[in-house]
């Protein structure tokens, strides 16, 4: 584990806390490791920077824009939450001073009209330190209150604002702002999975999920063109630029699907086509997660929400495939996925009509509770195998950043 030297400390610098890693026991540096390496790609386009680990967090050193820094690690996973932090010597003065300076400006983002439950909040890993916490806590709270008594109370059990202070041997790091980050594991260090993505809301949203467990996520994506326009495969494209911002790069397959409705229309049963569709692009993702080495494919197919997702017909679409299949919604009501929608920003653009290969030869009356052995005798109907290689064979892949 690396740890910030005895040089002399930046003015001002970014605290990031992890979210599980702390309970990774000895696989924990290689979580770590992995986090950093994310957080750097992250910051590429924001600013350079130094990361170093310190403890069970990461101080982040910023050649500029630290707001900017900071806003942008809340969307990294596997950070639970991010402080702008100022920096000061081991100084009990020097660290009263900047610890005003930082309550001065949490002050200013704060309405005016009451008063504000406050703390300070000392952590003492330097024992060295002359002052215990509880010392250092009260010289720093006569120290501002001296200026903001008319607008702070002090709250010990249950502040608004809380004032740390980490006193370290190489300096002091102060704040007063914990930005709420995403949680979860790093992207990557639980190994790649396939999605299956549309244009509607919940397979973005699964993906997201995906993510925050610390998946990387390749997403395979299914045009229907000439039957649907190229503006569906854009709007795709949007969403994965919007998720790229989770896991700092992308690839998507754009696979052609519209010869194998043709032939599932003309060989199959109407009422099973939906079903069918979907264990074609089951198998589909397949391929692409061997070629991506990818363990398994995730689907935002949420129980009972649409009749294609019964018990039943899942088990027939999953049926098509020997990988695992993640549905991280399958439990969700559809007003807790919009939520989390919104919250990634996915929503404004799932919600742009654009019809999507499913609508393509939609059955009036689809089958609610497929059989597996009607699936398997309609599809002896057609050459499966050749179908899907042709789709594979044209399936076009980007890379998204």
């Amino acid at each position: 584990m690396t740890t910030p030297g005895t040089r002399t400390l930046p003015r001002e610098v970014v605290v990031a806390r992890y979210g599980e890693l702390w309970l990774k026991g000895k696989n924990r540096g290689d979580f770590e490791r992995r986090l950093v390496r994310n957080c750097k790609r992250a910051l590429e386009p924001v600013a350079p920077c130094t990361i170093e680990r310190m403890g069970a967090q990461l101080v982040v050193v910023p050649d500029s824009r630290p707001g900017d820094v900071a806003r942008r690690l809340q969307d990294v996973f596997g950070i639970s939450s991010v402080s702008p932090t100022r920096t000061a010597p081991a100084d009990p003065e020097r660290i009263a001073a900047i610890a005003h300076e930082v309550l001065a400006e949490a002050l200013e983002a704060r309405p005016r009209g009451r008063k504000i439950p406050f703390r300070v909040e000392t952590r003492r890993g330097d024992k060295s330190f002359p002052l215990i916490s509880t010392e250092l806590d009260r010289l720093v709270a006569d120290h501002v209150l001296a200026d903001f008594g008319e607008r702070l109370t002090v709250d010990l059990k249950a502040p608004e604002l809380t004032l740390g202070l980490h006193v370290r041997p190489e300096g002091v790091y102060v704040y007063a702002e914990r930005l709420p980050g995403a949680g979860g594991l790093p992207v990557g260090c639980m190994g790649r999975v396939v999605s299956l993505l549309s244009g509607g809301i919940d397979s973005p949203v699964a993906s997201w999920m995906a993510m925050k467990r610390g998946c990387e996520v390749v997403f395979t994506a299914f045009h229907s063109y000439p039957f649907i326009g190229e503006s569906y495969q854009a709007k795709v494209r949007r969403l994965v630029r919007a998720l790229g911002r989770y896991q700092n790069r992308s690839i998507l397959y754009e696979v052609p699907f519209a010869g194998i409705q043709s032939a599932i229309k003309e060989h199959c049963p109407a009422s099973y086509r939906t079903v069918l569709y979907r264990r074609m692009m089951q198998r589909i993702a397949a391929r692409v997660a061997a070629r991506e080495r990818a363990g398994a494919l995730v689907t935002g197919e949420s129980l009972g929400q649409v009749a294609s997702q019964t018990l039943e017909n899942l088990t027939c679409i999953g049926a098509a495939t020997d990988l695992p299949v993640l549905r991280p919604l399958v439990a969700f009501d559809k007003s807790e996925t919009i939520e989390i929608a919104r919250r990634i920003g996915t929503f404004d653009i799932s919600v742009v009509a654009e019809p999507d290969c499913c609508t393509v030869f939609q059955p009036k009356r689809p089958i609610i509770r497929g059989s597996l052995a009607v699936c398997a005798d309609a599809e002896r109907g057609l050459d499966v195998a050749g179908l899907i290689e042709e789709a594979v064979g044209a399936a076009e892949r980007r890379q998204l950043d």
